[in-house]
């Protein structure tokens, strides 16, 4: 008995020839963002120890609860405060959404830092880092930043790092790393596709949704003397 192949398969060898050449083209288009983040942040990745000392860190934004920072921003927030407390960096740039009155996420970041030793007058807020694009390009243009240290959890990291070096900024990353629970998961997954909109990011070149004028805080932060530091790195409490 003859066995008939599925009509949706092509009928012809070079039918066939052709469809799975477009297969593997389709394979490599969509692996090809992931590729190139991987090539731009090829030695670009640090540890809080050995990342080399810089004026800026740069903290992106991970989510609120309730006010809050979420644990993974918090933890991202921890080794940014770790990073200047070793003298690693003398400035923190918190960058995230303030795009209505009652989500704060600079804020709450900076007062998480505040209770953690960080004085107020070396952290500066960006309240228009809608995400790691507007982020970046703002850290360059409009707060100056050509150099800085990038924190974020270890999934997100190289896309930070490919992108930051595309706005302008030279780049290291300090990946955080989290146990791989249900969220370690769920942002693994949606790196694979937010590596598309990176790669359109730094092929276009857009601006971010809100640039706004050049600001002078992280210049004025970097001139104001440093806070002496306790035993363990922490600036005394007043």
């Amino acid at each position: 008995m003859q066995v008939r192949s599925p009509r949706w398969l092509p009928r012809t060898v070079q039918a066939r020839r052709r469809a799975v050449q477009a297969v593997m083209a389709a394979a490599v288009l969509a692996l090809a963002p992931a590729t190139w983040m991987h090539t731009a942040a090829a030695g670009k990745l640090r540890t809080t120890a050995d990342v080399p000392a810089g004026d800026v860190a740069v903290v992106f934004g991970a989510g609120l609860w309730k006010g809050r920072p979420t644990p993974y921003l918090a933890h991202r927030l921890d080794t940014a405060a770790e990073l200047y407390r070793t003298g690693k960096v003398k400035v923190l740039l918190v960058t995230g959404d303030n795009s209505r009155t009652e989500y704060d996420e600079p804020g709450a970041m900076r007062a998480y830092l505040a209770a953690r030793g960080v004085p107020d007058d070396k952290v500066v807020s960006d309240y228009a880092g809608f995400d790691t694009w507007d982020s970046c390009v703002r850290a360059r243009k409009v707060f100056g930043v050509d150099r800085a240290v990038l924190v974020t959890q270890d999934f997100h990291v190289k896309r930070a790092v490919a992108l930051c070096e595309r706005a302008g900024v030279a780049s290291y990353g300090v990946g955080v790393a989290e146990p791989h629970d249900a969220t370690w998961y769920y942002g693994t997954t949606r790196e694979v596709f937010a590596a598309g909109k990176a790669a359109l990011d730094a092929a276009l070149r857009p601006d971010p949704r809100f640039l706004g004028p050049e600001e002078a805080g992280v210049t004025e932060a970097l001139a104001s003397p440093s806070a002496p530091r306790g035993p363990e790195g922490r600036a005394p409490r007043p």
